[in-house]
């Protein structure tokens, strides 16, 4: 059984940067693939250069400024875990549209050279036709900069646009600034994708054959038919004395096989000298050398023969003609890769820049001129999977991609997402040149990976950005942003609770709903889920800020009473730090932050204050302080979790977001599907505790969307749970037992112990982090 007791919380160390390389590295070495082993190369080499700069003090991991030199809104180039490697993501050699524009502008190709160049008459003139076009790309951030600042001085902001300039000129020999130009313009933001076309054109291009697949083809169209015709060979033999003419046949037969053993390897079967096949050929051999056979071959020969006839019937039968039919009309059969180049065709008359509307089309079956054209079989259907990877790059409504399937989970979703708060976040600004520019600039930001950050600091922000900061006064005055970004908040939140309702939100799109909220003026506390290796054991205002959230709709409700919180000490706790420091808002800053303390005279600090008695309350629920291993900081993250609803409660109270049609009780059956799934998978799993920590979500979750059903409704709800329980197999049933149990207790006014047991520990409150063996692990049985 595995436990997370006796590993210890790591601080930032380079040992986890070396493991990293080491696996990279062996990789690199040894794996199959040239491509695979190409690409692990690659990370080999970044990771290289983190460990280099972590002895040469030149990175700084777990500081918003890792990279010295570099200020927080330099895109740094980051690998697993939030390491920086200390590029910069917008640096490196020049790119051929760098390039393209040095050549046309007559200048030298260099990017301080290209920097001067924009700032000129002509190079101005260049950047407002991009803008006025619509017809450029921005990858990272810092590729909308300039283009910023030409917006700012033909809007007349001369102040804006000199102070942007002076801020990015010392990083003008190293990072690229202007945008990408592009062959149309971005594409509305009404419809979103997964992929472009490109994209899911590039992975179709990346299909091989299927060795497996080829060497059973090359078994059915080439050995196969070899093998009837050296057992019809050898019947000939058995039915009357061999004479010349069957020796010169057995002797092309031979060589025949010498051909096709060189021309044909996929199939390595025939080699075996046990086979029947290689039997027949060993007797044949001997007798077309003149030969006898030696009692033991002759022996194997009479075994072999009647093995083939009994197998398959004899050569011309009906019986082997009818298999012999199947089979070659599975080989004909059109392998994967080659629809998949087919596909591949059809795409590429498509834009391959963005999404597409019509992932039908391209999937259709092969038709006639196809056919005539490739040699496929007219009427061929595209395999499911070519066609997912096609219906990866459908452009639609965010609700049309989860409905069918191309939205799988709450994580693709949160990809997804800042498509769509680009858009809401640009509507901020007047100016329909500026609009798509700043979409672009935060799509660009969102795309920037998460750095490993220690204590409360808080990653970089789009505002942070100095084109962002210069272009804010620009933003409409008169609030018109608010209801939009509102309505997005709301509709996303429903989105993902609807069709998600058991997974907790991911952290990227805790971010976009914090960004929303932010727009939209609700002052709505969203929290990220901490990561128990690196927890400090302290929490930024916001959790306690949102704790209250849930005390105000959760006080006296199922929720409560099950997981034995007092909400109204929460919030007396809230209403106490909210007016104990003074003039400091300890809560929340102003519109548009991400909710961590700030003066009421300047701007959030780049760490949040903590809230020691929120934090203490946390500890004490989960039965004493984090740091002593990894699962006890889970533990008190969880206690965390529980306290706040992680997000539920502030999407209700504060967003308002409505149930589905079918109300809250579908939400909370949903998750006690999504309970009996994880609890199945503990059976027979080496590392059950993380399985087990997705169900204690999940129910969870569970228990808020029931906290929120009225009682008649919660209590058919209740009993439709009690009704799936008694359908699942018996191990799930007897893992779910005690929860079960509890929940009946807790509905039935009852409460847990202190331990969070009762009856005898035959009910017990489903929590998922356990600094020991954990109950649903190795259940009791009745």
């Amino acid at each position: 059984m595995d436990t997370y007791a006796d590993k210890q919380p790591p601080t930032a160390s380079p040992s986890y940067a070396a493991a990293r390389l080491a696996r990279a590295t062996l990789t690199a070495r040894t794996h199959g693939d040239a491509a695979t082993r190409e690409r692990a190369e690659s990370r080999a080499g970044r990771w290289r250069a983190v460990l280099s700069g972590i002895a040469a003090g030149s990175l700084t991991v777990g500081s918003r400024t890792p990279v010295a030199g570099l200020p927080a809104w330099v895109t740094p180039d980051v690998v697993t875990g939030g390491f920086a490697t200390g590029a910069a993501s917008a640096g490196g050699p020049l790119l051929p549209y760098e390039e393209d524009a040095a050549r046309s502008a007559g200048v030298p190709a260099t990017r301080a050279d290209l920097f001067a160049h924009s700032l000129t008459a002509d190079g101005l003139a260049r950047l407002w036709a991009l803008l006025d076009s619509g017809r450029y790309e921005v990858r990272v951030p810092e590729e909308a900069a300039l283009a910023t600042a030409a917006w700012l001085v033909r809007a007349g902001d001369f102040d804006a646009a000199a102070e942007l300039v002076a801020v990015l000129e010392p990083f003008a020999d190293r990072l690229r600034f202007t945008p990408r130009p592009a062959d149309r313009p971005a594409p509305g933001v009404d419809c979103v994708h997964r992929r472009t076309v490109g994209e899911s054109a590039a992975a179709l291009s990346r299909r091989v054959p299927n060795p497996a697949v080829e060497a059973q083809r090359e078994a059915l169209t080439v050995w196969r038919p070899f093998e009837d015709a050296l057992l019809a060979h050898r019947l000939e033999a058995v039915a009357g004395a061999p004479g010349a003419r069957w020796h010169a046949d057995g002797a092309a037969l031979l060589a025949r096989y010498g051909a096709l053993a060189a021309a044909h390897t996929r199939c390595t079967k025939h080699l075996n000298p046990r086979s029947n096949a290689a039997i027949l050929r060993r007797a044949l051999a001997e007798e077309v050398a003149g030969r006898p056979l030696v009692p033991r071959l002759a022996g194997l020969l009479r075994v072999a023969v009647d093995s083939m006839v009994a197998k398959r019937g004899l050569p011309g039968s009906a019986a082997h003609t009818r298999l012999r039919q199947v089979q070659a009309a599975q080989a004909a059969l059109p392998s994967h890769h080659e629809l998949a180049a087919l596909v591949l065709g059809r795409l590429s008359a498509l834009g391959q820049g963005a999404g597409t509307a019509d992932v039908r089309s391209p999937v259709v079956p092969v038709t006639a001129e196809e056919a005539a054209a490739t040699g496929l079989p007219e009427g061929a259907a595209v395999p499911p999977a070519i066609a997912a990877t096609v219906a990866a790059a459908l452009s639609a409504p965010l609700d049309t991609l989860v409905e069918r399937g191309v939205v799988p989970s709450a994580e693709v979703l949160a990809e997804l997402v800042p498509q769509v708060v680009a858009s809401v976040s640009a509507q901020r600004y007047a100016d329909a040149s500026l609009r798509p520019l700043t979409a672009a600039t935060y799509r660009a930001f969102r795309s920037r990976r998460s750095l490993l950050l220690l204590g409360l600091a808080h990653q970089v922000r789009v505002e942070e950005l100095p084109w962002v900061r210069a272009v804010s006064a620009h933003a409409r005055a008169d609030g018109s942003g608010r209801e939009p970004a509102h309505e997005a908040l709301r509709r996303l939140g429903e989105l993902a609770v609807r069709a998600f309702p058991a997974t907790v939100l991911p952290n990227p799109l805790v971010r976009e709903l914090a960004h929303l909220s932010g727009q939209a003026e609700l002052r709505a506390p969203f929290v990220e889920e901490l990561a128990a290796d690196i927890f400090t054991g302290t929490f930024s205002p916001k959790f306690l800020a949102a704790a209250r959230v849930a005390a105000e709709l959760l006080e006296g409700s199922l929720y409560e009473r099950y997981y034995g919180i007092d909400y109204a000490a929460v919030r007396a706790m809230a209403a106490a730090a909210e007016t104990g420091r003074g003039g400091r808002r300890n809560l929340f800053t102003g519109p548009g932050s991400s909710l961590v303390s700030a003066s009421a005279s300047g701007p959030a600090s780049a760490s949040a204050p903590s809230v020691p008695r929120f934090a203490r309350l946390c500890a004490e629920r989960a039965g004493g302080p984090p740091g002593r291993s990894v699962a006890a900081n889970g533990k008190v993250i969880e206690q965390a979790q529980i306290l706040t609803t992680h997000n539920l409660a502030t999407l209700v109270a504060r967003v308002g977001i409505a149930p589905p049609g079918p109300g809250w009780a579908a939400l909370a059956a949903d998750c006690f599907a999504a309970v009996c799934r994880s609890v199945a998978r503990v059976e027979g799993h080496p590392h059950p505790l993380a399985t087990v920590k997705d169900a204690a979500y999940a129910w969870r979750q569970m228990l808020f969307h029931l906290s929120l059903c009225e009682p008649s409704e919660r209590a058919r709800a209740l009993a439709l749970i009690e009704a799936a329980a008694a359908g699942r197999p018996a191990h799930v049933r007897t893992r779910l037992a005690p929860a079960l149990a509890g929940l009946r207790l807790v509905a039935a006014g009852g409460a847990f112990g202190p331990d969070g047991t009762a009856d005898a520990g035959r009910a017990r409150r489903l929590l998922g982090w356990s600094t020991g063996g954990h109950w649903m692990v190795t259940p009791a049985v009745p």
